[in-house]
């Protein structure tokens, strides 16, 4: 389809040029020929030739020059090209001849000019352009346009036989015609250097075309891989949100909901053997609950937190910081890098999480009185946040999975990057995040 939108087209713009350069000729013709017309529209043109005899004076000769073959000439080249305009606008045609269109067009667009001018430009009156030269570049400009549409459309091999095709023609009609005005050896000459010309001109046009060909199936190909690679990529980044979501369900939410399960079927055991205890479970389990709550909305709120994108991540994480310095009446000391350099959303949202994950430990389990948290960027960014608490054992069992630590690992190493836990009970805890 768009292969015959574009014949098409350039058959249209082919017609058109071919009114055009009528128009113009007949213009120059007109001023050419300004005399003779004069002549043929009733003034007589009157030659006073020598006496044949001293002091007879010759009578006065009228000479007229008939212009009908110009009048022709124009006719029947307008009437082509107005035919040739109005059918390369038939759509319905178009479609009914298919793939025999456009030769078709072709052949008409070159082998009428040669026609017309062999018929008639013998017959014109003397003057400019009526010679074999002037029949030549009469009908060159068309034939360059029927040119251009054969290399456009056709292998450079097909160029060969249409400009052998339309010399062949011409010489013929030049060799059939009886009016002796006509020089052969010079229509000869013309049409060889025509010829050689054609041939070299339409080489450039053809490897010229193929080239823009090769050159839009290369475009088409790598749009198509984009397209490939774009609905890839769109996948995976589908399928990496998911997984981050399943961790953050799953670091809240499922934990709290063990947690609340384990604590029940205790309680369920204890229930008939000592409601002391029973009640008691019930009481952890209910801390359990509210705790998943909070920290269930904290996980959803923050997988795309709205500070990033509102303040940048350095007031995020300051914004953070001061939340809780003040909830928990704790001191705060801040060393904030400004201005930060321009982070991938990735990583902003990695350094965020650990901060916030890091402050909920310290404000819920290390009973601080005070925490720092250091931001700076060197080639790296690196994340502090340390605390004057209690601390814990990395020794202990309970380190490994202790205060979140798993999902801050997890989320620092798919953002290319590394955590790192320094604590001991009595002196305090310091998480470091490297990107």
């Amino acid at each position: 389809m768009r292969a015959n939108e574009d014949s098409t087209r350039i058959l249209r713009t082919a017609a058109w040029i071919w009114l055009g350069f009528l128009l113009g000729m007949a213009l120059m013709d007109f001023a050419l020929y300004t005399p003779q017309i004069q002549q043929l529209l009733g003034e007589t043109t009157r030659v006073q030739p020598q006496p044949l005899q001293p002091g007879i004076p010759n009578p006065i000769q009228p000479i007229r020059i008939n212009l009908t073959p110009v009048f022709l000439f124009y006719s029947f080249n307008g009437i082509t090209a107005l035919l040739f305009l109005m059918v390369v606008y038939w759509n319905w045609l178009q479609e009914q001849l298919g793939e025999i269109f456009y030769p078709l067009m072709l052949v008409v667009i070159s082998a009428a000019p040669i026609l017309i001018s062999a018929l008639i430009v013998p017959r014109f009156p003397p003057g400019p352009l009526a010679n074999a030269e002037g029949m030549a570049l009469r009908q060159l400009p068309i034939l360059f346009v029927a040119l251009a549409l054969a290399a456009w459309k056709y292998q450079f091999v097909h160029v060969i036989f249409f400009s052998l095709a339309i010399t062949t023609l011409e010489l013929g009609l030049i060799t059939l015609n009886p009016f002796e005005s006509r020089n052969i050896s010079v229509f000869l000459f013309i049409a060889i250097i025509r010829t050689i010309s054609f041939v070299a001109v339409g080489y450039f046009i053809s490897a010229l075309v193929s080239r823009l060909r090769e050159q839009r199936e290369s475009l088409q190909k790598a749009n198509a891989n984009l397209t490939h690679y774009a609905s890839t990529l769109e996948q995976l980044t589908v399928s990496r949100e998911r997984n981050r979501l399943a961790r953050e369900l799953h670091d809240t939410l499922a934990h709290s909901l063990t947690a609340i399960s384990v604590s029940l079927e205790t309680a369920k055991a204890y229930f008939d053997i000592d409601s002391k205890e029973t009640r008691a479970l019930i009481d952890k389990s209910l801390d359990a609950t509210r705790k998943g709550i909070d920290d269930t909305r904290r996980a959803l709120k923050a997988l795309r937190s709205s500070d990033l994108v509102d303040l940048g991540l350095r007031l995020a994480v300051k914004k953070t910081a001061e939340s809780a310095a003040s909830r928990f009446n704790l001191d705060l000391e801040l060393s904030l890098q400004d201005p930060m350099p321009s982070l991938s959303p990735d990583v902003e949202q990695t350094i965020l999480r650990v901060t916030q994950e890091a402050i909920e430990n310290l404000t819920k389990h290390s009973r601080a009185k005070k925490f720092g948290i250091q931001l700076s960027h060197n080639g790296r960014t690196t994340l502090i946040v340390e605390d004057d608490g209690v601390g814990f054992d990395m020794k202990s069992r309970e380190a490994s999975g202790h205060f979140g630590l798993v999902g801050m690992r997890e989320r620092a190493e798919l953002a290319g990057g590394a955590l790192k836990v320094e604590s001991n009970k009595g002196k305090g805890t310091r998480v470091v995040l490297t990107i």
